[in-house]
This record gives C-alpha cells, structure tokens and sequence, in this order.
C-alpha cells in the first residue's frame, strides 16, 4: 500500500517513478543452460533445436532449422517477465511436458501438427507464462527435461535464427534470387534460408505488445534438396480476412497447406497460422510464396 501511495504521489508531482530494474538474463542463461540472443525491445529468445529426431518427409530428412527448432522468447513487462515458446515434441512428450508446465503455472495456448506425413511425426506445443524469468526459466527446463530435447549448451551453430553471425553449412540455391523473388534478405541457419516477415500492424498479447521475435512474423524456410529444389515450411501470420486469400496462393502454386490454427488466446488483433509443405524448384516456389505474401498487410522495406 505504501509503495503503491508513493508512487502515485510521485506521479502526481511529476516526479520520475524508479524504472524496473532488468531481469537478471545470466541467471536466466543458466536456468536454461545456454546464451539467449537479444532481440529488439528487450527480448531474450532461446533456441532447443531437436538435433535428437531423425524426422524424414516425403524422402527429405528434416534439419533442425527447417522445421524442428523449439525455443522460448522472455520479455519484460514490468517487475515481471513474460514468455512465449512452441516446443516441438513427439506424441509420448506431449502429456508428460504438458503436466509439469501447467504445475509450475505456465498456459498451454496451442497444440498441433506443422507437417504432414513426417515421420515420426511431432506436435508443436505453445505456452506462455508471467512472472520472475529465472523461476520461468527453472520451470520450463524442468518440462523440457522430461522429453528427449538436448539441454547440453549448444554449439555457436545451433544458436536460434535471430544470432546472425553463427557459421552455417553453405546454402547450395541461388539465394540471391530468392531474395529477390521474396523481396527480402534470408538469413543461413542450420544449412537452411531463413526468412522472417513482420506485420504492419502492432501486435498485443493480454495487453501487451508481442514484438515479431515472440513469433508473430511470417516465418519462411528453404532447405536445399539438390538440382536447384528446396523442401520449403514455416507459417503465414494472417488475420482473419487474409486467410483465404492466402490459402488459394498457396494451393495455386502447388504449395500444400498442412494446418490452420491459433497460436496465442488473448492477442489484438486476432491472428491465424498457416503452416505449408513442398519440395520443388525453389525459383517457382519463391513465386508463389512472394504472391501469398502480397495478400497481407507486412512491413516493407
């Protein structure tokens, strides 16, 4: 309560109210037993790629970066910390990750497929939670360690998309045309092209604002396949009105749609991923993504 008169007074005569201090993030570090990266705003995201699955589909074996990176994004809010993940497990994890995330009060926002067919198959599992991010942070890697996921500090590598400079296998497609085809600058990770496509809108989560490294960009994947193909996956980040026309692109091009779904409960405006599957020309595939593309309101430039 006196805190509380304090700071209202404080307000009322202008006075600066104290600033939250800042997570302790090498305590988070440990809690998680690797480096995060930081993103704008102030986040901290953490990649668990499941290098452990042996994932093929459709003859293709599935890099880690490709489709099988799980990771946890924290951001301050406050005196608290929220965060947001997907975590990809196999159907055994689901239950038992589940259990020990709902104990230490984390939320289960989402849970399903991305691909088709794989084999063996995974499910995506988003969670969020608020409070103390070493608390968080203990929780989660609590959960993780119930699954096969590796929890070993990872090498520069295996670090998540958003570190940059880590070394990578090289990229063996044109990655300057796709760029231009895609009207964006792909980022190598993992022996995979990555690309990212935030909306233009600001986005909310309870009330608070979920930058694009919380995973509300369209996430873009190309993973070479040889003779100039790529086996392609990732999510479209749609409204409402934009998810047929997104849809009939994506069919139109040849490119599967392998689920549509929520990921968040709470978020302004309402978003919908779709989540997609080919392995052809990367050239033609770029195409039919860029129109896709073209049916949303992103950022430009």
């Amino acid at each position: 309560m006196l805190k509380t008169i304090l700071l209202a007074g404080a307000l009322t005569l202008g006075i600066a109210a104290p600033a939250s201090a800042a997570p302790d993030w090498p305590a988070v570090d440990r809690a998680l037993g690797r480096p995060g990266t930081e993103q704008a705003g102030g986040v901290h995201r953490y990649g668990f790629p499941r290098s452990d699955l042996k994932v093929t589909l459709d003859g293709v074996a599935i890099k880690p970066a490709l489709a099988l990176g799980s990771w946890a994004a924290f951001q301050p809010m406050g005196d608290e910390t929220m965060v947001m993940g997907d975590l990809v497990l196999t159907h055994e994890e689901v239950n038992p990750v589940m259990s020990r995330l709902l104990a230490s009060g984390f939320t289960i926002t989402a849970l399903h497929n991305h691909l088709l067919r794989s084999a063996p198959a995974t499910m995506y599992m988003h969670v969020s939670g608020h409070g103390d991010p070493v608390k968080l942070a203990t929780a989660l890697r609590q959960a993780l360690a119930v699954s096969a996921t590796p929890l070993a500090s990872p090498s520069r590598d295996s670090q998540p998309p958003a570190a940059g400079a880590g070394s990578s296998p090289p990229i063996d497609l044109d990655t300057a045309a796709l760029d231009r085809a895609l009207g964006a600058k792909g980022k190598p990770n993992g022996g995979v092209l990555q690309y990212s496509f935030p909306r233009a809108e600001r986005q909310m989560d309870g009330g608070m604002e979920t930058p694009a490294s919380m995973g509300t960009a369209t996430a873009i994947n190309f993973q070479p396949t040889g003779n100039g193909k790529a086996a392609i996956t990732g999510d479209f980040v749609m409204v409402a009105s934009e998810v047929d026309p997104v849809l009939r692109a994506l069919r139109a091009g040849g490119i599967e749609v392998t689920a549509l779904h929520n990921h968040m409960l709470n978020d302004e405006p309402r978003l919908f991923f779709m989540h997609f599957w080919a392995n052809d020309d990367a050239g033609k595939l770029a195409r039919s993504l860029r129109s896709a593309l073209n049916k949303m309101n992103n950022k430009h430039g």
